[in-house]
């Protein structure tokens, strides 16, 4: 142990190479070499690791260091060795190793040779590694990513639960637990499993003052991502995406339009994916596509752009994603594509699990929305998340609300009704509760409660003021500290002190209208419909689209078809941003494809040729978003299986695929102009009269929506999976 307290500096000097420690980086050094538990919370690019490599270097004995990730391990193994000469000065243990490197690493140990040992939650409670470290001398135990223990993080992993039985196993040594993202709840969650409510708390600022931090409406949502690295020409970006199929598609996208770029996620090889975090940290490649899977840990200072291509499930997750851009203090932007249809699957993709998992879940999911969709400073919405009072001037238009600010209203009386009404409901009831009572609606809450009764009851909803208008008020008071949220008990709302002082002597507060991004489509291609377009909005050239209107209707009354037959909306708003005048430029073209450009191109293409030539139009042509080779092999695939009449399960388990997937496949076969024919597999599953009814609705209805269609036919008479499946049999036979 060090005698004097000054030659830590040298030491922080000799290890690393700095002259001064950052923030409250001594303090907790100095904290944990006095032997005390110690628990920090600091945002990436804090410096965390050092707050416990410097001590575990300077100490007798070998500091045991959990860590949740493989890649992580060793990325901090080789920098430690880099700083010495003796490679055994740190290890780690986990599955990735050989009988023969597990012997050496313990050989090490013994020797006294190795001061930091990085091992996997799973490596800790293998029983012949707990029988290993009772014979060593440990000098503390650091739990990295200590968020990990509670459900109520965003990276819940059960085996963290596990830790403090099998620490007080091996002995009594003092702990240090980090994470760079705790709420509250999150915090004492963590104090309380680790058995460390009287630790030292070390708690930084979580302001990133150098990112800015922006969300968009999910349109044309690949072209946009394309567009926006273009033009961060050179710099090191990440992009993540909710699922592992989208990762590989985008990256492949990517790369077909000349960005270097490589998928990272859980399903591939470890090899593979230590290679492509190699290849990102050497800049051979500019941008990773990844899950969540990557970036835990990881130590690249310069990445300059983060992109979520789908929104994450927890404002925590969000906050340490966006955490990687800007670490050595430079630009770092931070771009998300939201849509409400997101969520709506993330909140799908929960059903089945317990129901106090789906309960943290959806709350964890609406405070995500809440985020999203307001219109007031994010970095204070963010900060105050995360207990942390911000005055919004202080973000100097570092995010796209303060950059570019909307219109405000004052909001004294309204928010001074919500609190009333918070406390007519007894302080029982969320916010969607709440605002239900403010409108007058009744819902079977309302009824069972007879909150019909209370004196606030419908109050709100003078002046056509929606649930989006009492969201934003309600989002007022709890970021201005007026109401609180009680998270633990489903999201109840609190009248806080203020909330009372403020209805005793209420003053001005000024409320933004949040966004609405309930119009947005998903994705490029994501499954049927016509994915509602914008009217010619997101860069198109409006007098072209509005030409473009005509000739569809003009063409669809010839051939007396519905319009979204030969070409939907969208394909008719990108042809009106990518000026395609050649019949293999059509192609390209979100939608058409080979067999649609032949049948009804030609018109469309002459159109649009002429219309360049008058208005001499300079044609953007490196814009146009080049599609992905390899997806055709599934597409082949499944053509070949409907060919020889295989049941869609099957097709759809042979590809790992949900059957819903396999229909959005389906869907998009057919879309670009290729014909399919399902009749046996729909013959097995519907009888004839049901398909008749169906396929005479398509032909009548001036829209595909499948919503539509259930509600015109019958929700109990067709499911939506037999709905999509006779709009592909509708459009094949008529329109391809």
């Amino acid at each position: 142990m060090l005698e004097v307290e000054t030659s830590l500096h040298d030491c922080l000097q000799k290890f690393f190479g700095f002259d001064s420690f950052k923030g409250q980086q001594e303090a907790i050094i100095s904290s944990v070499l006095e032997g005390k538990d110690t628990f920090v919370i600091m945002p990436t690019g804090g410096g965390k690791s050092l707050c416990y490599q410097l001590p575990a270097l300077v100490s007798e004995g070998t500091a045991i260091i959990i860590s949740p990730l493989i890649a992580l391990m060793k990325n901090q193994v080789d920098a430690l060795r880099n700083f010495g000469n003796e490679d055994g000065i740190a290890h780690f243990l986990n599955s990735s190793l050989t009988k023969a490197e597990i012997a050496k690493v313990k050989q090490d140990i013994k020797a006294g040779k190795t001061k930091l040992l990085y091992v996997a939650p799973e490596s800790l409670t293998k029983e012949d590694n707990v029988a290993f470290f009772h014979e060593i001398k440990i000098s503390f135990f650091a739990i990295d990513e200590a968020h990990c223990i509670s459900e109520w993080g965003h990276d819940f992993r059960p085996e963290y639960r596990r830790l403090r039985p099998i620490i007080e196993q091996i002995g009594k040594v003092p702990i240090i637990a980090l994470t760079a993202t705790a709420t509250p709840k999150v915090q004492q969650d963590i104090q309380k499993n680790l058995g460390m409510t009287k630790a030292n708390v070390f708690k930084s600022s979580f302001n990133r003052s150098n990112l800015y931090y922006e969300v968009r409406p999910k349109q044309n949502v690949i072209k946009e991502v394309i567009k926006y690295i273009k033009s961060q020409q050179g710099k090191s970006g990440i992009v993540y995406c909710l699922s592992r199929k989208k990762v590989e598609e985008l990256a492949e996208t990517l790369r077909v339009n000349g960005i270097k770029a490589l998928p990272y996620h859980a399903g591939l090889e470890a090899k593979e994916r230590a290679k492509t975090q190699d290849a990102f940290l050497m800049e051979d490649i500019d941008v990773i596509v990844a899950t969540i899977a990557f970036g835990m840990g990881i130590d690249k200072p310069d990445v300059r752009f983060v992109i979520h291509h789908d929104i994450p499930k927890s404002l925590e997750g969000y906050y340490q994603e966006t955490g990687r851009a800007g670490r050595d203090g430079g630009e770092g932007n931070c771009v998300t594509f939201y849509s409400y249809d997101d969520i709506v699957k993330l909140e799908k993709f929960m059903k089945g699990k317990p129901v106090a998992e789906q309960e943290i879940g959806k709350q964890l999911l609406l405070e995500t929305v809440s985020y999203a969709e307001t219109s007031s400073c994010r970095r204070k919405f963010l900060l105050h998340y995360f207990g942390e009072e911000f005055d919004e001037a202080g973000c100097g238009g570092m995010c796209d609300n303060c950059r570019n600010p909307k219109q405000k209203f004052e909001g004294m009386d309204d928010i001074a009704l919500a609190i009333e009404a918070v406390l007519d409901v007894k302080e029982k009831f969320k916010t969607k509760d709440v605002i239900n009572v403010l409108l007058g609606n009744i819902t079977s809450t309302v009824k069972t409660y007879k909150h019909n009764e209370l004196e606030c009851f419908g109050k709100g909803a003078e002046d056509d003021k929606t649930e989006k208008y009492w969201n934003a008020v309600i989002r007022q008071a709890l970021v201005s500290g007026l109401l609180s949220k009680d998270i633990e008990n489903y999201g109840l709302l609190k009248v806080t002190k203020e909330g009372n002082k403020f209805l005793d002597e209420p003053y001005s507060m000024m409320v933004t209208k949040d966004h609405d991004y309930e119009g947005t489509e998903s994705d490029d291609d994501d499954e049927g419909g016509s994915g509602g377009g914008n009217k010619g909005g997101s860069g198109a050239d409006e007098v072209l689209f509005a030409a473009l209107k005509d000739l569809l209707k003009q063409t669809a009354h010839k051939l007396k078809l519905p319009p979204y037959v030969i070409f939907q909306e969208v394909s008719l708003e990108e042809m009106a941003i990518q000026y395609p005048i050649k019949m293999d430029e059509l192609v390209n073209i979100t939608g058409v494809g080979q067999g649609k450009a032949q049948k009804f191109g030609k018109p469309f293409i002459d159109l649009i040729a002429k219309y360049v030539e008058e208005n001499e139009i300079e044609r953007p042509l490196d814009m146009v978003v080049k599609s992905i080779v390899n997806k055709s092999g599934l597409k082949v695939y499944i053509i070949q299986s409907i060919d020889r009449k295989l049941p869609l399960e099957d097709v759809a388990k042979a590809k790992g695929l949900a059957l819903n997937d396999l229909i959005s496949e389906i869907e998009s076969i057919v879309h670009s102009g290729t014909k399919v024919n399902i009749n046996y597999y729909l013959n097995d599953i519907m009888d004839e009269d049901k398909q008749e009814e169906a396929l005479e609705y398509f032909k009548e209805s001036e829209s595909d929506s499948i919503n539509e269609a259930l509600k015109e036919l019958g929700e109990d008479e067709y499911t939506e999976e037999e709905m999509r499946l006779m709009r592909i049999k509708f459009l094949s036979e008529f329109g391809n």
